[in-house]
């Protein structure tokens, strides 16, 4: 594996749009459709196995210990090196596609949910780590709007992918491709350059783990936002797929392919404009997008009203994401760049895990309560807004919020 110095890297490339820029790209489509594709079959998956009072836990679990391995991957990808790290999560998730259909009771199924997680928390550390050190400063919006419009690309094939497979084949068959999905995500960056000026061979004494390795102060602020912004992700994870039968639609990946068209319309322009316009004025309007998706889909009794609520989250998703990604990357010391995204990336995992658990709660299975679980983001998006209206006051739209 080669070893280019940051610097280097910097000085040659007049435009961030190298061939490692887009085989990073490639791999995230495949690796997030990857895990993705088998999400909307999952609950009744579970349903079928008597679990129905665990649906929560689908997501909860697996951005539980997603959350536990940022402190790791951060670690890791400031020592070892990026490349690594992007390699090894996918690894996992190839032989996880395969146990799935072995793994046919409640808590075994919980189980794998447990290790898809953990495995999953590795490779975004490693490719944002990785963006940041190939791409300066002044195009790191645009960059990581257009790697997100990437991951969306798989987050939006994946689910009604992987739904199609479950109905056309089977729930098996689904499974085996996305191990098959995650092994191509790990092919593709083969020959992959390492951009870790200095690497450090791997020692196990690297797993433990100190709270200074944990939290990047430096990235509280967007990290803050970013919680607040993502609760309402696990919730409509957790929430739709049951909304989308209630409403009598076939397919449950449908909502996620509508909203994340939406957000890879939106990632085309929106991180460009956080370069131009500030990292604060872009997040006030995506917020206020997912102020009104949350409060719409709590009223989405229709068709027409559900999908509504999925474009308008995914104009949220598409403007929030890359550009608290960019915030982020402005904010971290180059020296633990790895610690700082993986301090977001525990706020992201946090914020999922209570979406999902208090999203499943306040549902309760009832169909007349799913506006509760919708209406609580809204609330939460709100706090958001009124923290980053209040920060503009007194910082201008790069700085941190005190």
């Amino acid at each position: 594996m080669n070893t280019l110095p940051l610097q280097i890297l910097m000085n040659e490339q007049k435009s961030f749009y190298t061939l490692q820029f887009w085989l990073l790209c490639a791999s995230s489509v495949l690796f997030m459709a990857s895990f993705n594709m088998i999400i909307p079959e999952l609950p009744s998956y579970l349903d079928s196995m008597g679990g129905q009072d665990y649906k929560g836990l689908i997501i909860g679990l697996f951005a539980g210990t997603a959350l536990i391995s940022r402190p790791f991957s951060g670690k890791l990808a400031d020592t070892i090196g990026r490349v690594p790290i992007m390699i090894i999560g996918p690894l996992v998730c190839v032989a996880l596609g395969f146990l799935y259909p072995l793994f046919t009771t409640i808590w075994g199924f919980l189980f794998l949910r447990i290790l898809h997680g953990f495995s999953t928390g590795f490779k975004p550390t490693g490719t944002t780590a990785y963006l940041a050190d190939i791409v300066s400063s002044k195009n790191r919006g645009e960059a990581m709007g257009i790697l997100g419009v990437a991951g969306s690309l798989g987050m939006a094939s994946g689910p009604a992918i992987g739904s199609y497979i479950a109905m056309e084949y089977s729930l098996n068959t689904m499974f085996y491709a996305s191990s098959i999905t995650a092994l191509l995500s790990v092919l593709v960056l083969f020959g992959m350059k390492e951009t870790l000026p200095s690497t450090t061979k791997f020692n196990p004494k690297m797993l433990l783990i100190h709270l200074k390795d944990v939290i990047e102060p430096r990235v509280l602020a967007p990290s803050i936002i970013m919680l607040l912004t993502v609760y309402s992700f696990g919730t409509i994870l957790t929430v739709t797929p049951d909304l989308s039968d209630h409403l009598n639609i076939g397919n449950r990946g449908l909502f996620f392919t509508v909203t994340l068209v939406a957000s890879i319309v939106v990632r085309l322009f929106s991180g460009k404009a956080s370069d131009k316009y500030g990292r604060i004025n872009l997040l006030i309007l995506g917020l206020s997008f997912l102020l009104s998706a949350m409060i719409v889909l709590g009223f989405a009794n229709t068709p027409e009203l559900f999908y509504t609520g999925a474009v308008l989250f995914g104009i949220s998703a598409g403007i929030n994401s890359p550009t608290i990604f960019a915030w982020t990357v402005d904010l971290a010391d180059e020296k633990t760049r790895g610690k700082g995204m993986s301090t977001m990336f525990i706020a992201l995992e946090l914020g999922i895990i209570l979406g999902s658990v208090f999203g499943a709660f306040f549902y309760d299975n009832n169909p007349e309560q799913f506006k509760y679980a919708f209406w609580v983001g809204a609330l939460l998006a709100t706090v958001g807004l009124i923290r980053l209206v209040l920060a503009k006051r007194t910082f201008t739209s790069r700085a941190s919020i005190g």
